[in-house]
């Protein structure tokens, strides 16, 4: 089966007509539709139907599209594999929001400029859901926060960034020491179910603060948010920018040496496309210029 004829099936669906995907595919309207004829000689049965002007998949193509989808990724990899002076694939990112806002899109631009056959699919989560898509393999690699455990021997950390805790405070507060506000406000707490929310309640703990709990939330824009209204104080990560517009909003650091939450990146140590994932990292480590 020739896999060009498969992924012309798959933006025939995508476009809905003949015409657009032979646009897309700069072929023929007449080319496009003798391979779908081809592949559906080779299935055995039709897989597209014309409704008015527009193309829809039949129930058996309906029933192809995803492992369709499937065998074309598995070839790109095998390219992505084979080159080496020319790097081609998809890779598979997750990242926790503060990476995928703050840490990767200043350098998204860059890299697509450097490796444009490189195509990327960033999936969002939790840091412990994606240190278990990483185990299991369903995606390449993840931006999350450093695990709180040993780190299997399958899997290679690296740390990026380091943001140590922070007193978050509306900005018209006067009071400027740490513990004596996380004392006297109502906390707006970090999610002890994120690794970052149980780094600032170890912190607590260990200094002997048991504040009012007013909020418990797992999103650190949010947060942000409620205490720039007025509404309480909250113990957080130094988080990379950009924060929410408009927030008036005090950072009051802790007495050194403060605990930090490490972002960086997890990976699987024999990957397929381990040399892909490489290329990212070379753009993530150059420091980037301002015109």
């Amino acid at each position: 089966m020739d896999t060009r004829f498969l992924e012309s099936f798959l933006i025939v669906i995508e476009q809905g007509s003949l015409a657009g995907a032979a646009r897309q595919l700069r072929l023929t309207p007449a080319s496009v539709a003798q391979r779908i004829r081809a592949l559906e000689d080779e299935i055995g049965c039709p897989i597209v139907q014309r409704v008015g002007r527009n193309v829809r998949p039949t129930e058996q193509g309906l029933a192809i599209i995803e492992q369709s989808r499937a065998i074309i990724t598995s070839v790109r990899d095998l390219c992505a594999i084979a080159a080496s002076d020319k790097p081609v694939g998809t890779l598979r990112i997750g990242a926790i929001s503060s990476a995928a806002n703050g840490l990767l899109p200043p350098y998204l631009k860059r890299f697509f400029e450097c490796f444009p056959e490189i195509e990327l699919h960033i999936t969002p989560g939790s840091s412990s859901g994606l240190h278990n898509a990483v185990l299991e393999g369903n995606i390449d690699a993840a931006f999350i926060v450093e695990p709180p455990f040993e780190i299997p021997k399958t899997l290679v950390w690296q740390t990026l960034r380091s943001e140590p805790l922070v007193v978050l405070a509306p900005a018209v507060l006067q009071e400027t020491d740490p513990h004596e506000i996380l004392r006297n406000h109502p906390l707006i707490r970090y999610d002890r179910m994120q690794w970052g929310g149980r780094l600032a309640d170890e912190y607590l703990r260990k200094s002997g603060i048991w504040p009012h709990e007013r909020l418990e939330l797992d999103s650190l824009d949010a947060i942000a948010i409620i205490v720039s209204q007025g509404t309480g104080v909250s113990l957080v990560p130094d988080w990379a920018r950009p924060w929410p517009a408009g927030v008036h909003l005090k950072k009051i650091p802790l007495p050194d040496p403060a605990p930090c939450r490490n972002l960086g990146f997890l990976v699987q140590r024999n990957s397929p496309r381990l040399s892909l994932f490489n290329r990212l990292l070379e753009i993530l480590q150059k420091p980037l210029t301002t015109s």
